[in-house]
């Protein structure tokens, strides 16, 4: 009784590190461009706010008053020029201007070049996100092997755990592609 406990808790585990692994990988994919204003674009960039990096949501409120700008008006008046730093140097290929209150981020349509490269690094986030989940797995596998070598769970068990645990991570596995696919799709639409 107290092995399947055991066993239990490793797959739950598991679980819990695949689910923050297919979580980073939705956020990691909500950053990249798709030709269409949305906030997860800048509100990851780190600013530097009097000496102390700050991510931009909590310097700034950021708007999307229309589907190819971004606003963003910062709580500081004197923080924007440090925001359009980050912007800039945030590496996201967008120009901002300001007029002494907010900051204006016009969002250009994407080129059919620039479509196929974010499509390329959508397809490489995904595969980083299947290794995590399959790193994952072979973490609990090792953690089950141990059980099973200390004599602490028996074959049987050990054998119907590794193949739950299959299916959890082709369960996750099929998740992150399905994410993939859906920011493709995104980044194809015109």
């Amino acid at each position: 009784m107290e092995a399947e406990g055991t066993l239990r808790g490793i797959m739950a585990a598991a679980e819990e590190k695949m689910k923050k692994a297919l979580g980073t990988l939705g956020q990691e994919l909500a950053i990249v461009r798709t030709g269409r204003a949305t906030p997860a674009l800048v509100e990851h960039l780190i600013v530097d706010y009097h000496g102390i990096p700050t991510p931009l949501n909590q310097l700034a409120g950021i708007f999307v008053p229309e589907a190819r700008l971004i606003v963003i008006q910062p709580w500081d008046r004197q923080a924007l020029p440090q925001i359009e730093k980050a912007i800039l140097k945030g590496d996201l290929g967008l120009n901002p201007s300001t007029d002494g209150r907010v900051v204006h981020l016009p969002i250009p349509p994407l080129t059919e070049e620039r479509r196929r490269d974010l499509i390329k690094v959508v397809k490489r986030r995904v595969e980083e996100g299947k290794v995590a989940l399959r790193n994952v797995r072979r973490e609990a596998l090792e953690e089950m092997r141990a059980q099973l070598k200390d004599k602490h769970v028996s074959e049987d068990a050990h054998k119907l755990s590794q193949e739950q645990l299959q299916r959890l991570t082709e369960s996750y596995v099929g998740q992150a592609e399905a994410q993939g696919q859906s920011k493709e799709a995104e980044i194809l639409e015109v």
